[in-house]
């Protein structure tokens, strides 16, 4: 007996809440925003790369749609079942509306997509791309248990950024499940063997990945991901079985895994802009459901897009919709999905009006601060967007983190051995106030150093290993004439272009990134390193490596062996600074004094409370206080190029011991716990560029040690 699509799909008027596709034992609901469309189609395809499909319902406005939502309820549509939309309406791009009912659009709350029959250039145009489009999925998200969450406080963080499919791509990964979130799961011992406690994923909303270049013989495409399709969606390539629909499993299979690692999930989110692009671009999605809602459109000229973001378009952050779509969007990804917080790419458009003019109070990133579901969850903000606006230190919100600036650029600058004066104080000074987590950045508008998310690189720019080894960006590889990425990177190669044979050279460049580590992880604020700074990952001087999916930004896990030594040292400094709670307060320092009478920071310079501030100083030292039962901390940065002998300040029936000495070879350069060398004294002689970390334990002055004095000369 055959079954006909009437009676397999029977159609009921639905509801309007919620938004997107909801399968329940008997069929699905489906609701689409989309005021000013006269008639919406919703197809259905029995398999992902059906190019016809199985069921069209054609939805009646007397019927079902309720104010400016249209919705429909269709018996016999299970979990798995592949639909997508067809919106008619006024094709007036003077008037903001890009309606056509040739293009076949998804759905914008999907939570799974699928793209085997996609092609780009098919959603251009006028033409009906029916056989070339994309596929929501419909995915039953209410048989999944709640995860359980980690909730580290923000100051005890130490963040690893990094890439789902660069992370495991390389065959030298040697995972079943390259390149996915599986693959990631078979590398969570390395994570925990690290120390890190949250992993930051560049964009995995799915972005499209098939537009593609050929230069020099090499296929370049969208890598890093920040320009998202499908904000409810896991990108299909990141899964093993996008195809099923299982898109959802595989990521919270990851995120549940991670949780038991005690590791955090951190998403980096692009609400700033959309991939549909400017008025050139395809057509799949926004667009064609709500263009003029969705989109920040040019006054008078509303076929075009204002560019806040550098990337085509700009997302109506603060309409309305807008506004709902972003906190239904990150509220799912928490409840469901189960992460632990975000990071959002060009933050500071989400603080724009509809006019495109700052806002004292904006309201969606208020409700992202004040929301009861997202409380406990993390925010981070790139608090600056391609339109000039800079708000590091001064992010709407108080418990907004940003990605902070000028820590990464201080810290580069005072590492390659400048001098003078920055942003109107001397550089040593600057680099003061970037160890007690920026209180002259953030402390003015009732921040706590947790507000200042420390970083010395990241995805956009030189890797750590190539601070040190290039003096210029060599981008040829993305077929931009080297034009593309940042030409000042505050970066020295110490004589010689790129890799080099010379075991002094880089015994020296070893020294500079551990100096780089210590210095990172001895800061007030929330630490961040990039994917593969631990083991000198390099991208051969590229410093935009957004279009190289391949063996350019790939982990080579072959650095693992050979730069262990590097791997050590970040293990065990990520180890101490975890041990020693003073080097991760929650509030400023404020010359509280300990047990054993020590302010929290002391300052000193070569001789014990006497630091130069001069704008020539390339050498500071502190000393932080700790608890009753935690050891006090002393440390020497030299960054002048021949050793300089430091007077050590003397704490009475306290002894100094050696936990770190970045001029040293390992395993000596830092040593494991209980380890640390007595270290007798009165004054300890720094190499050039170096990092020294000393800690008190209790006993006897051995004779010969420096008693404490009340005045010291000046060098």
């Amino acid at each position: 007996m055959t079954v006909s699509t009437q009676e397999r799909f029977a159609v009921k008027v639905g509801r309007q809440y919620p938004l997107g596709s909801t399968p329940d034992v008997h069929g699905t609901n489906f609701s689409l925003f989309s005021p000013h469309a006269d008639a919406v189609d919703l197809l259905l395809f029995d398999a992902h790369d059906d190019t016809e499909p199985v069921h069209v319902v054609k939805l009646d406005a007397r019927v079902h749609k309720t104010f400016q939502f249209w919705h429909v309820y269709v018996e016999g549509v299970k979990a798995g079942t592949h639909y997508a939309y067809r919106v008619h309406g006024p094709n007036e791009p003077e008037r903001g509306h890009r309606f056509n009912g040739n293009k076949i659009l998804i759905d914008p709350y999907a939570k799974g997509n699928t793209k085997t029959l996609w092609r780009r250039g098919d959603a251009c145009g006028d033409a009906d791309n029916l056989a070339t489009s994309l596929r929501s999925v419909v995915i039953d998200v209410s048989k999944f248990t709640k995860q359980v969450f980690i909730n580290r406080p923000m100051n005890e963080s130490i963040i690893y950024e990094m890439h789902v499919g660069g992370f495991t791509r390389s065959p030298s990964a040697n995972v079943k499940h390259p390149g996915t979130f599986r693959g990631i799961v078979e590398k969570i011992p390395y994570l925990k063997d690290l120390g890190v406690t949250a992993v930051e994923l560049l964009p995995v909303f799915e972005f499209d990945n098939t537009e593609t270049r050929i230069v020099d013989g090499r296929e370049l495409t969208n890598y890093w991901g920040y320009s998202t399709m499908a904000y409810f969606a896991p990108h299909p390539m990141y899964c093993v079985n996008p195809e099923t629909g299982n898109h959802v499993e595989e990521f919270r299979s990851m995120v549940k895994a991670l949780h038991d690692a005690d590791i955090e999930v951190i998403l980096d989110v692009v609400f700033n802009h959309t991939d549909e692009g400017n008025h050139q671009g395809p057509v799949y999605s926004f667009k064609g459901i709500a263009n003029n809602a969705y989109y920040y459109l040019m006054p008078g000229q509303r076929e075009y897009y204002n560019d806040y973001t550098g990337c085509g378009n700009t997302f109506n952050v603060n309409h309305p919709i807008g506004e709902k779509f972003i906190l239904d969007c990150l509220k799912y990804w928490v409840q469901v999905m189960g992460v632990d917080g975000f990071r959002f790419d060009e933050g500071s458009v989400l603080s724009r009006g509809e006019d495109g003019a700052p806002l004292k109070h904006p309201p969606v990133l208020w409700q992202i601060e004040l929301d009861d579901v997202l409380v406990d969850t993390k925010v981070i903000a790139e608090a600056w967007d391609a339109a000039g606006l800079y708000q590091v230190g001064h992010f709407p919100g108080a418990r907004w983190a940003d990605w902070n600036g000028k820590f990464r650029d201080h810290v580069r600058q005072f590492v390659r051995g400048d001098a003078g004066t920055v942003d109107g104080a001397s550089l040593v000074g600057n680099i003061a106030s970037r160890i007690c987590g920026s209180p002259d950045i953030y402390k003015w508008s009732h921040h706590l150093p947790q507000n200042s998310v420390n970083f010395v690189d990241c995805h956009d720019g030189f890797t750590l290993n190539d601070l040190v080894c290039y003096n210029h960006k060599h981008n040829d590889a993305n077929g931009e004439g080297n034009r593309d990425g940042q030409d000042e990177n505050l970066s020295c190669n110490y004589g010689v272009e790129g890799p080099s044979e010379d075991p002094g050279l880089e015994k020296l460049r070893d020294r500079q990134v551990k100096n780089f580590a210590a210095i990172l992880l001895l800061s007030q604020g929330v630490p961040m390193l990039l994917m593969g700074d631990e083991v000198r990952r390099s991208q051969q001087g590229n410093n935009n490596g957004y279009c190289q999916d391949n063996e350019l930004n790939w982990f080579d896990w072959d650095l693992t062996k050979k730069n262990a030594h590097i791997f050590r040292f970040w293990k065990w400094m990520i180890d101490f600074r975890k041990r020693h709670p003073a080097i991760h307060g929650s509030r400023y320092f404020t010359g509280e004094l300990n047990p054993r009478g020590l302010p929290d920071i002391t300052w000193h310079g070569t001789k014990p409370h006497q630091p130069d501030w001069s704008s020539e100083s390339r050498v500071l030292s502190f000393t932080l206080a700790g608890s009753e039962s935690d050891s006090d901390v002393h440390v020497i940065m030299n960054m002048w190029w021949e050793p300089i002998q430091f007077e050590l300040p003397q704490i009475e029936s306290f002894v100094w011991h050696r936990a770190v000495d970045t001029a040293l070879d390992a395993p000596n350069d830092i040593l494991e716990p209980g380890q640390e060398l007595p270290f007798t004294s009165g004054t300890y002689m720094a190499q050039g560029r170096s990092v020294v970390v000393l800690i008190t334990k209790s006993g006897a002055v051995e004779p010969g040690a420096v008693k404490k004095k009340k005045t010291a000369t000046t060098k």
